[in-house]
C-alpha cells in the first residue's frame, strides 16, 4: 500500500473513532415527545472534523426491506407519484441535467434505478439511451476502486429522488474515490466543469473557522447548488452554510383532507440555525441570525421515502424506507431542473426570497431550539415549493441591487481561484 494512501486510511480510523467519541446527541435526530417520529438510523459515520464527509442518508429501523414487488405494487413509503402530487409538479424536464456528486463506487446503481423506475412508470434512464452518465471525479469512466454500503444506498436515493421530481431529465453521477474532503470538493469542481447546471449533494462537514476558504467551489453564479441542511436536529453544517448554495431543510409529510391533499411540518432532524463562520447573504432579512447566514433556505420531504437498492446494507436488498435531508436535496435538485436553466449572473439560492408566494409555508414542528412558524423560519426556510416558480430567476440578490462589499469581494477571489 502506498504511504500516502496508508495514511488516509489510518487518519480516517482516527477520525472514526474521534467522530464517534465527540457527536453530540442531537446529531442523532431522536425526536423530542412532541415531535414524535418513526425512528431512523445513520448508515454513514458522522466525524467531528472537517476532514471526511458524512453522507445524510438514514435507514428506517423497525421495517424489514421488501426483496421485490409485483408490477405496479406501491414500495413502502412515499413514491414518485406522491411527490409529484405534493408539490404540483407538471413538467418532466425534457433533457435537462442534474448532477449528483457521491463519494465511492455503486456497481448496482444502474440496475437499481431501472427498478424504481419501471415501478412508479418512468421512462428509463440507462447508460445506453444517454439518460445516465456515471463517472469520476476526473471525468473519466473508471469507476473508484472502493465501495460502501452507506454511500450506496445515499447513491440509490439521490438518483431515485431526481427522477421522482424530473422524470425526463438525464442524470450525472460524479462518484469521488473517497470521502476525503479533498475528493469530495474534486467531485464538485468535475459536476461543474461538465457544464451542470444543477448539482444535487447529500453530504456534510461540521463547520469550520476554515470553511470560508472552500466557497468558491459553488460560487458560480448560473449555477444552482443544493445540499441536504444536515440531520443534526438543529445543528448548522457545511457546505450547507455557505451563502452560494441552497440549503435544503426537511419535513414530514402526510396525507390530509383539505384541499392540497397534504399537510406538512418541520422535520425534527433538520440541521438548521445560524451558521457560525459564514456572513448573511444579501438576500436574507431574517431576524433568526442578525449578521451571518440562516439555515435553511427550502425545504422538502426528509422522511418517509421509498428507495431501491440492492448493493447489501446490514445484509438486505431490495425496497427501503429512508429519511434524511438527503432526499430533500436531489428533490430541490429536481425541481430547479423543471424550473429551467438559472438565468447566468445570478445565485439561484436566491430565487426562493423573491417568490415566496410560490411556496408552502410550513408553520408546524420544530428541530432542536428552531421552531417553524408563519414566513420565514430556520427549519423550513422559505417553504416548500408549490410547483417550481419560485426556483426561477428574480432579482438575485433579493430586494438589493448590488451584492453588499464583503459577498462581491468573495466573488472575485472565486474567480481568481478558479482561473488560477
Amino acid at each position: 500500500m502506498h504511504g500516502s494512501r496508508a495514511f488516509r486510511v489510518l487518519a480516517a480510523v482516527v477520525l472514526m473513532l474521534m467522530g464517534l467519541a465527540a457527536t453530540p446527541a442531537t446529531a442523532h435526530a431522536r425526536p423530542s415527545a412532541k415531535d414524535s417520529q418513526p425512528t431512523s438510523r445513520r448508515v454513514c459515520p458522522q466525524f467531528s472534523t472537517f476532514s471526511q464527509a458524512a453522507c445524510l442518508a438514514r435507514l428506517r429501523t423497525g421495517l424489514k426491506p421488501l426483496p421485490s414487488l409485483p408490477a405496479g405494487a406501491k414500495p413502502p413509503g412515499l413514491g414518485a407519484d406522491d411527490i409529484r402530487s405534493a408539490y404540483e409538479l407538471s413538467g418532466r424536464g425534457q433533457q435537462r441535467t442534474v448532477a449528483i456528486t457521491i463519494a465511492h463506487h455503486d456497481p448496482n446503481l444502474e440496475s437499481d434505478l431501472a427498478v424504481y423506475r419501471r415501478q412508479f412508470h418512468l421512462p428509463a434512464c440507462t447508460k445506453t439511451n444517454g439518460c445516465l452518465r456515471v463517472i469520476n471525479q476526473r471525468g473519466g469512466t473508471t469507476p473508484p476502486a472502493s465501495t460502501d454500503p452507506g454511500w450506496a444506498f445515499e447513491e440509490s436515493i439521490d438518483v431515485d429522488a431526481v427522477s421522482a421530481a424530473c422524470p425526463n431529465c438525464r442524470i450525472l453521477v460524479v462518484e469521488n474515490d473517497s470521502a476525503f474532503a479533498s475528493d469530495m470538493f474534486a467531485g464538485v469542481d468535475q459536476a461543474v466543469a461538465q457544464g451542470a447546471k444543477v448539482i444535487s449533494n447529500s453530504w456534510v462537514f461540521p463547520e469550520a473557522s476554515f470553511e470560508t476558504n472552500f466557497d468558491f467551489h459553488f460560487n458560480h453564479p448560473g449555477i444552482a447548488f443544493t445540499f441536504g441542511s444536515g440531520d443534526s436536529g438543529g445543528v448548522t453544517q457545511y457546505p450547507p452554510a455557505s451563502p452560494y448554495v441552497t440549503a435544503v431543510g426537511g419535513t414530514t409529510l402526510t396525507h390530509a383532507n383539505n384541499r392540497r391533499g397534504w399537510t406538512e411540518s418541520a422535520w425534527p432532524g433538520t440541521g438548521c440555525g445560524c451558521s457560525l463562520y459564514e456572513p448573511k447573504p444579501p438576500f436574507q432579512h431574517d431576524s433568526i441570525c442578525p449578521n451571518n447566514r440562516t439555515i435553511a433556505d427550502v425545504s422538502a420531504v426528509a422522511a418517509g421515502f421509498a428507495v431501491y437498492d440492492t448493493f447489501p446494507l446490514d445484509g438486505s436488498t431490495g425496497w427501503f424506507v429512508a429519511d434524511g435531508t438527503s432526499i430533500a436535496a436531489p428533490l430541490v435538485a429536481g425541481m430547479y431542473a423543471l424550473a429551467g436553466n438559472p438565468a447566468p449572473g445570478t445565485f439561484p439560492n436566491s430565487y426562493p426570497y423573491a417568490h415566496p408566494r410560490d411556496f408552502h409555508d410550513i408553520t408546524t414542528g420544530s428541530a432542536g431550539s428552531f421552531s417553524a412558524g408563519p414566513g420565514y423560519d430556520a427549519p423550513t426556510g422559505i417553504g416548500t415549493p408549490s410547483g417550481v416558480d419560485g426556483l426561477r430567476a428574480g432579482d438575485p440578490y433579493g430586494s438589493h441591487r448590488r451584492a453588499p462589499e464583503s459577498l462581491r469581494k468573495a466573488e472575485t477571489a472565486g474567480q481568481a481561484r478558479r482561473s488560477a
